[in-house]
C-alpha cells in the first residue's frame, strides 16, 4: 500500500507531538510544522528522518505555508490529511488581557487555520479521500468566561469546519474538528478560569491524538444522508455530554450551566 502523509501544525510539544507520534507508529509519513525548531528536531530524532520531515512554520504567514506544503508534497503533489493543531490562549477578564495579545489569538487560531486549509486544497483534491482536521475546543461549546477570546477563535474554527465540510464535499476532501476539553499541555499552566478549577485536567495529549486518529482512519462516504459522517469529534464523556446537552438543550438553560461551572467557589 502507498504510505500516507500527513501534515500537523504545531507539532513540536503537546498534542502536536502526541499526532505526530501515533501516526507515525502507524506508518504515515509526518510532516511536522512549528515556530520551535529546537523542539521539531527533538521530535525527528526520536521518530526517524524517515519517517518524519520538519518545518519551520508561522501559521499566520502564508508564505511560510505555501513554502512547507510545497516541499513536503513535492515527491507525489497529495496530500492526504491536513492536521490544523497550532494555537495559543490567554485567561482572564476580557478588559484585563492585552487587546494586541488577543489579536493574535484570532491570528494564530483562525486565520492560521485559514491559511492552512486555503494553500494545502491543491494537494488535498488530488487526493482521493483526502482529510482535514482542525483542532476546536470545548469552549467552542458555549462561549467561556475568562477565555473570551480563545473561545470566539474556537468557535470561528467550528463555524470553518462545518461550511468547508459542506462546500468540499464535492472534492472529496472530509472537514472534521476536534472538540477537547482541558488538556495536561503548557497551554493550561497558570491559567486563570474558574471552569478549569471546576472541571479539572483529565485528558491527556494522547487521548487527543487517539481520538484525532480514529477520525483519520474512519471511512467516509458521500451520500447526502450518512450518520457515520461526524464532523464534530468530542474526547473523552464530559466533553462529549457538554455537547451533547448544549444542542438539546434551550439557550437559557446552556447559559444557566455555563454560569455554574464558571463559579467562583
Amino acid at each position: 500500500m502507498t504510505q500516507k502523509f500527513v501534515f500537523v501544525t504545531g507539532a513540536s510539544a503537546g498534542i502536536g507531538k502526541a499526532i505526530c507520534e501515533i501516526f507515525a507508529a502507524n506508518g504515515w509519513k509526518v510532516g511536522a510544522a512549528d515556530i520551535d525548531t529546537e523542539g521539531l528536531t527533538k521530535l525527528q530524532n526520536a521518530l526517524g528522518k524517515e519517517t518524519c520531515s520538519t518545518y519551520l512554520l508561522d501559521v499566520t504567514s502564508s508564505e511560510h505555508w505555501q513554502t512547507a506544503l510545497e516541499s513536503f508534497c513535492a515527491e507525489r503533489k497529495t496530500l492526504d490529511l491536513l492536521i490544523n493543531n497550532a494555537g495559543i490562549l490567554a485567561s482572564g477578564e476580557f478588559q484585563t488581557i492585552p487587546l494586541s495579545f488577543q489579536h493574535k489569538i484570532i491570528d494564530i487560531n483562525v486565520k492560521g487555520v485559514m491559511n492552512g486549509c486555503y494553500t494545502a486544497f491543491p494537494f488535498l483534491k488530488k487526493t482521493p479521500g483526502a482529510k482535514v482536521i482542525n483542532l476546536a475546543s470545548a469552549s467552542a461549546i458555549y462561549g467561556q468566561p475568562s477565555l473570551a477570546a480563545y473561545s470566539a477563535s474556537k468557535f470561528a474554527v467550528k463555524g470553518l469546519t462545518e461550511a468547508l465540510n459542506l462546500e468540499w464535499e464535492k472534492d472529496d476532501i472530509y472537514v472534521m474538528d476536534v472538540l477537547p476539553l482541558f488538556v495536561q499541555t503548557s497551554m493550561v499552566t497558570d491559567m486563570k478560569a474558574e471552569s478549569i478549577k471546576n472541571l479539572g485536567v483529565k485528558l491527556t495529549a494522547e487521548d487527543v491524538a487517539q481520538t484525532i486518529y480514529k477520525a483519520a482512519s474512519t471511512v467516509h462516504r458521500l451520500a447526502k444522508f450518512n450518520r457515520k459522517n461526524k464532523v464534530h469529534w468530542t474526547v473523552g464523556t464530559l466533553t462529549w455530554l457538554m455537547y451533547m446537552g448544549a444542542n438539546l438543550s434551550p439557550d437559557w438553560l446552556n447559559r444557566a450551566m455555563n454560569k455554574w461551572l464558571t463559579r467562583t467557589k
